[in-house]
C-alpha cells in the first residue's frame, strides 16, 4: 500500500486525493529531472558549496539549524520539500513552503564578520533558489542525460513559480541569467572550513553507509565539478576534488540506471498515479509520454 510520508508535521500522501494537481505539470522539465536520485544528490550538493561560498547563508545555515549537528538529516529534509514542491498535490505543497518560510522568518543573526543577516532577505532567497535550479538541472545533464539548451533553458523558467512562493523575486530564467548573477555575488563569496567540513561528511559515506564508499567520494568530487572556476577557485578547492575518469563512469552508469527504474513507492510514481497516469509515466519514451498526457488532459 501507498502510505504517506511526513514533513514538517504535515502527513503528505503523493498519491492522493486523485486528480489535484500539482505545482508543475507532469510534462515538465522539473517532474523528469527531479525523479532521478543521482541528479538531485549532485546537484544538491553543489547548490550546498554555492550557497556556502556567501557568508551571510553559510552563517544564517549553520547557526539556525541542524545542519551542523545532523548535516545529513537536514540535506533530506531540504530534498523533501523540494520533492513536495514538484510532485506533491498543490495544496500540500503550498502548507510545506508556508512552513518553511515561518521557520525562516525566525533566522536571523550576524556573521563572524559583524555583518547583519535574515533569511527573508530577498537577495538570499534569490541565491538559494537559483543554486537549487543550476545545480540539478546540471547535474542531470552531466550525470544522467544530456539536455538541449531549450530543456535547460524551460528547467529554469518553470522554476521561477515556486521560487517566489519561497519568497524569492528575482529567478534566473536561464543559465546565461544565472551566471548574471552569480557574477554580482562573487565578489562576496569566501572560503571556509565549514564548506571543507561539509565536503568530508559527503565523501565519509555517512549519507548512505550501504553505499560504497569511493561512489560518495565521486559524488563529492562531481558536485565540486559543477561549480564554475571561478567559484571553485574562491572556496580553494585543489585537486584532491579532481573529477576523475572512473568517478564520472561510476556516477553516469548509477544516473542512467536510475533513471530507468520506477519505484511504485516513490514520489514521482505515485503522484503520476494520482493523475490518472501510469505509474511508469516519467520513464516511459518521451513521445508515449505526451501520447499519455494528451489522453489524460482529454477525458
Amino acid at each position: 500500500m501507498i502510505g504517506p510520508s511526513s514533513y514538517l508535521g504535515w502527513k503528505i500522501d503523493y498519491a492522493n486525493p486523485p486528480g489535484e494537481p500539482a505545482l508543475l505539470d507532469p510534462g515538465s522539465m522539473h517532474w523528469r529531472v527531479y525523479k532521478n536520485p543521482i541528479a538531485l544528490a549532485v546537484g544538491g550538493v553543489a547548490a550546498v558549496l554555492l550557497e556556502f561560498a556567501e557568508p551571510r547563508i553559510r552563517s544564517g545555515v549553520w547557526d539556525h539549524s541542524t545542519f551542523k549537528a545532523d548535516p545529513i538529516g537536514r540535506a533530506m529534509r531540504t530534498g523533501t520539500a523540494a520533492l513536495i514542491g514538484v510532485y506533491g498535490p498543490a495544496s500540500a505543497a503550498r502548507r510545506v513552503i508556508q512552513g518553511v518560510t515561518h521557520m525562516h522568518a525566525r533566522v536571523t543573526g550576524e556573521t563572524p564578520g559583524g555583518e547583519a543577516y535574515t533569511a527573508l532577505d530577498p537577495e538570499l532567497l534569490d541565491w538559494v533558489a537559483a543554486t537549487a535550479v543550476y545545480g540539478f538541472v546540471t547535474a542531470y545533464d552531466r550525470f544522467v542525460a544530456p539536455l538541449t539548451e531549450a530543456d535547460k533553458t524551460r528547467f529554469y523558467e518553470e522554476a521561477a513559480p515556486v521560487a517566489r512562493l519561497y519568497g524569492a523575486t528575482a529567478s534566473p530564467g536561464s543559465e546565461a541569467e544565472f551566471v548574471a548573477m552569480l557574477q554580482a555575488l562573487a565578489p562576496r563569496f569566501e572560503p571556509h572550513p565549514i564548506v571543507d567540513e561539509f565536503l568530508e561528511t559527503i565523501a565519509s559515506g555517512k549519507a548512505a553507509p550501504v553505499v560504497p564508499r569511493p561512489l560518495h567520494r565521486a559524488l563529492a568530487r562531481a558536485a565540486v565539478s559543477l561549480l564554475p572556476p571561478m567559484v571553485r577557485e574562491t572556496l580553494a578547492l585543489g585537486r584532491e576534488y579532481d573529477l576523475t575518469g572512473m568517478d564520472a563512469a561510476a556516477l553516469k552508469t548509477a544516473g542512467r540506471l536510475a533513471d530507468r527504474i520506477a519505484l511504485r513507492s516513490a514520489p514521482p510514481c505515485q503522484a503520476s498515479v494520482r493523475l490518472g497516469l501510469p505509474y511508469d509515466f516519467l520513464y516511459r519514451s518521451e513521445a508515449e509520454r505526451r501520447r499519455l498526457l494528451e489522453t489524460a488532459r482529454q477525458e
